[in-house]
């Protein structure tokens, strides 16, 4: 049962270190006071007269609706569905959606702009697992362009079933005669990524009973200039190369519909008047109400943001056990 189609894809081995694996599992075994609800919607959250206090969980289960209490409420749905859970709960204390005084909640969305390359290279890479480097040389800037470009890293070894899959036209002109496995075992593949910067335009609402997504691009230049650089690198080290663009994860230059780094919806700060959390990720208009994802970047940088989010979850964590 082990194979080398592994990143982006299930293992069937519990292979991965992934949070069902690592975190979720291990829990449910070793704690018997937590349960694990599954098919279960929280649909929104209400708080006592004074808004101050969630004390209602309202959760459709199974076709049936059930409300449940705490001393504290963490919520950790991801930016997108947090801030859409915060704004259908609305009420009489909070109008425009629950700790959304400061008019922030659901803006300053960013997601990384990003693109994966494939080089074909004269030699074969018979790596099995290639996603083990990167390189950041250019991620404050370059000889020829002062801005921030961002992050280069390895992306899983190209398989020749997704080559067949891709828009092979404009690739035959530089391949005409190389079969689709002998494309994969010269392959060298390129996860590029840099900086998406906040804008309170760029932003997730409801709007007549729809679910909208508003983003503009903010730094478009810095991706161009990377892709420029990466060509330099490989020119550089010996490795004559064509540099082809990937519709891996549905888009050369990743669109939105395929993008899995999402954040900033509801930015931490120490001004209620211009963010939702405060440094604690606690909502700055709700006392038992924490926020424990990656809603409260105040900005992403041009690195995958996982480790940022688990690194600050364990800190918030601790933040509650202090008050528990």
């Amino acid at each position: 049962m082990r194979c080398s189609f592994f990143d982006g894809f299930p293992c069937l081995l519990n292979g991965k270190a992934d949070a069902q694996v690592i975190c979720i599992d291990p829990m449910l075994a070793a704690h018997d006071n937590v349960t694990l609800m599954t098919n279960a919607y929280v649909s929104r959250l209400a708080t006592d007269a004074s808004g101050r206090k969630v004390n209602a969980v309202h959760v459709t289960r199974v076709g049936g609706e059930e409300i449940y209490s705490a001393d504290i409420v963490v919520v950790a749905c991801g930016a997108l569905s947090s801030a859409l859970l915060l704004l259908r709960s609305a009420s009489e204390q909070h109008p425009d959606g629950l700790a959304n005084g400061s008019g922030q909640l659901g803006r300053n969305y960013m997601r990384h702009h990003m693109s994966v390359l494939m080089a074909i290279m004269a030699e074969p890479n018979d790596t099995v697992f290639q996603k083990t480097l990167a390189f950041s040389d250019f991620y404050f800037g370059s000889v020829d362009w002062e801005h921030p470009l961002g992050l280069v890293q390895m992306c899983a070894t190209s398989h020749a079933p997704q080559i067949r899959g891709e828009a092979l036209p404009e690739w035959l002109e530089w391949l005409p005669k190389m079969p689709f496995e002998q494309i994969a075992r010269h392959s060298m593949d390129f996860w590029l990524q840099a900086e998406d910067l906040p804008h309170p335009d760029n932003r997730v609402y409801y709007k007549d009973g729809l679910v909208h997504l508003d983003q503009h691009e903010t730094n478009p230049e810095a991706l161009h200039h990377l892709k420029r650089k990466l060509k330099q690198v490989l020119t550089e080290a010996g490795h004559p190369h064509v540099l082809l663009e990937r519709s891996l994860y549905l888009g050369k230059d990743i669109l939105l519909d395929g993008t899995a780094h999402q954040a900033g919806t509801a930015r931490f700060g120490t001004d209620p008047a211009t963010s939702v959390l405060d440094l604690d990720c606690r909502a700055h208009e709700v006392d038992n109400l924490y926020l424990a994802d990656a809603s409260f970047f105040p900005s992403i940088g041009a690195v995958n943001p996982t480790l940022t989010i688990v690194a600050n979850a364990l800190r918030v964590a601790d933040k509650i056990a202090e008050r528990l």
